[in-house]
């Protein structure tokens, strides 16, 4: 199935966050801390906390400070009680957005949210509002000149559910969330590195934003993930 450019924009997204490593590390000690508490310490029983400690080895987070973490959360320790909350809303050009976020304050959460969204020209949704217009599931991008046949091979066999041919040559695998570590080992295990592994929110159509309201659009993102409580940011647009 041919699908859209994606490589492009995944090298600038990829290359935003490098510069962001310091806040990266706490989004990914969150959610390590509330995998642990919620679905214990051992990582081979726990598929939420092995994914999280994959995204620490990815951003090359010391593994003693991922144990640490693990070993703080699932002791249940002193520390801060975080709440997961999705919020909905729109950016430019009526482009969808859901922010993941964990807050040990859900007030001041949301109201940092809605000024961010108010300020940089977008507004809050209510729940539901946008969430129709994404597909959670498991994502795994190749890049450009990985061998096609191949990787649908392995892919199908495991379980996914769809390989993708990008106009620009890379390949997106698709997958059910539960399936998305079968599949990825599966992958890996061949010798494919994916440039993305992730379970996400993928839009099912995108929004074309070029120019000022491209701008506008980055600007809107760049601020949106700098929230301190904000653990990921999805949306439909194309810039």
């Amino acid at each position: 199935m041919a699908g859209h450019s994606k490589w492009a924009n995944i090298q600038h997204r990829k290359g935003r966050q490098d510069e962001k490593r310091g806040k990266i590390w706490t989004r990914i000690i969150r959610e390590i801390t509330v995998a642990a508490r919620s679905g214990g310490a051992d990582p081979t029983a726990n598929p939420r906390l092995r994914l999280a400690i994959d995204k620490a080895k990815a951003a090359n987070m010391p593994a003693d400070r991922v144990k640490y973490n693990i070993d703080k959360a699932a002791g249940n320790l002193e520390g801060v009680t975080y709440e997961e909350i999705r919020y909905e809303g729109y950016g430019i050009g009526g482009a969808a957005i859901i922010l993941d976020t964990m807050t040990d304050n859900r007030v001041r959460t949301v109201a940092e949210v809605r000024h961010a969204l108010s300020k940089h020209g977008g507004n809050l949704g209510t729940e539901g509002s946008v969430a129709f217009q994404f597909k959670h599931c498991g994502q795994l991008i190749f890049a450009p000149g990985t061998p096609e046949e191949q990787v649908m091979d392995i892919a199908l066999e495991a379980g996914a559910q769809d390989v993708i041919s990008d106009e620009d040559g890379a390949i997106e695998v698709l997958t059910q969330p539960a399936d998305f570590e079968a599949v990825k080992l599966a992958l890996e295990s061949a010798g494919f590195k994916p440039e993305v592994s992730e379970v996400t929110m993928r839009p099912e159509n995108t929004i074309e934003l070029s120019g000022e309201d491209a701008a506008k659009m980055q600007k809107l993102l760049d601020v949106l993930e700098d929230l301190d409580d904000v653990q990921n940011v999805f949306h439909n647009a194309a810039i």
